[in-house]
């Protein structure tokens, strides 16, 4: 299996078009974005498209020197988060949004909190309701600053423009706003954690 063979070396048989390692690390990988992608409102073919071209870009990276192995997962895990941005784009794109409307504002969170926490720790359905509910403890312009951002996807400049304030400033904020988030988030999971 791909995960025992090191990871340079795997690398380099990648370069080489080594197609019972293409096959097996394909094969290997498959099963996580598949359920990933059923998770986030997303159906087996829909998985299985996104995979192939998820698959074709970190081949494509790994031929362009794109992509070092820093662990002995890093090729594994690299390739689930291209998976995942690319479900995320999707998500957030124009041609979604014109098939299918979202249930509510809470499901639109959850999707994006994802991408946002960058921690699997949070694929967890309870965790993911505690950034939900994290969010509604923000105050009312960091709301405006991350939907705007995340959901919109209003530039930072356009943002600092509605704000009136420099694009440094929009910058900050929201990366301010995006601290603040996380931490009530942590705290919430930790007191969700204690009471388990």
């Amino acid at each position: 299996m791909t995960k025992f063979i090191n990871q340079q070396a795997l690398v380099s048989k990648i370069k080489l078009n080594d197609e019972a390692v293409l096959k097996q690390l394909y094969q290997d990988n498959y099963t996580k974005v598949e359920a990933y992608v059923l998770k986030n409102n997303g159906t087996m073919p829909q998985a299985k498209d996104l995979y192939q071209d998820a698959f074709i870009t970190l081949w494509q990276n790994i031929k362009q020197d794109k992509f070092i192995p820093k662990n002995e997962s890093a090729l594994q895990g690299y390739l689930y988060q291209i998976a995942k941005n690319k479900w995320l784009d999707f998500l957030r794109s124009s041609r979604y949004k014109k098939t299918n409307l979202l249930r509510d504002e809470d499901s639109a969170m959850s999707e994006s909190f994802e991408e946002i926490e960058k921690n699997t720790a949070l694929e967890n359905e309870a965790k993911i309701k505690s950034t939900m509910e994290a969010f509604k403890k923000l105050g009312s312009s960091c709301q405006e600053i991350l939907k705007e951002f995340y959901f919109s996807k209003t530039s930072l400049r356009e943002i600092a423009e509605k704000l009136n304030i420099g694009e440094a400033s929009a910058k900050n904020k929201k990366y301010r706003c995006l601290q603040k988030l996380k931490e009530i988030a942590q705290t919430q999971i930790n007191t969700i954690e204690t009471r388990t």
